[in-house]
């Protein structure tokens, strides 16, 4: 699994132990930015690991910001990102069981790095049910086509 990370500098330090916590499992992970001690705006840094996912790059993207919120925003400007901000191991679960999500978001300023890990570990574990998940998806996608032209 390749995985593309990005933050801000409210994310900046979750993202690096999380980033650890992925390496240590050998799974593939590009950070795109933020660097350290750089105050910057986070649709730039969300928008780059967005592109990357759509374009068929990454398999999934982790975005932090200070709540995740923001950055979940940003990611779900783009065409076929599904991006859930996530604040305990339930809401990932079900991120990715019932909607299928592509991208995470956490906030370094609501997590600790445990509870993310807690968090990134379910999510990267738990498979899509389908089902009548997946005929809600595909409507999702029916209107990504409708307004994403």
């Amino acid at each position: 699994m390749k995985i593309v990370l990005a933050s801000d500098h409210a994310g900046y330090e979750l993202k690096m132990g999380i980033e650890d916590f992925l390496t240590g499992q050998d799974i593939e992970v590009l950070d795109v930015g933020c660097g350290p001690s750089e105050a910057i705006d986070y649709v730039d840094y969300g928008a780059k690991a967005a592109q990357r996912l759509v374009r068929g790059e990454h398999d999934r993207a982790i975005l932090f910001c200070g709540t995740g919120m923001g950055m979940a925003i940003v990611a779900n400007k783009f065409k076929g990102v599904r991006a859930t901000p996530c604040w305990n191991v339930y809401t990932a679960e079900m991120s990715r069981k019932h909607n299928d999500a592509n991208c995470l978001t956490l906030g370094g300023r609501v997590l600790s790095l445990e509870e993310a890990k807690a968090i990134v570990a379910t999510w990267l574990a738990t498979a899509f049910d389908g089902g009548r998940h997946g005929r809600r998806v595909d409507k999702i996608r029916l209107l990504e086509n409708e307004n994403f032209k």
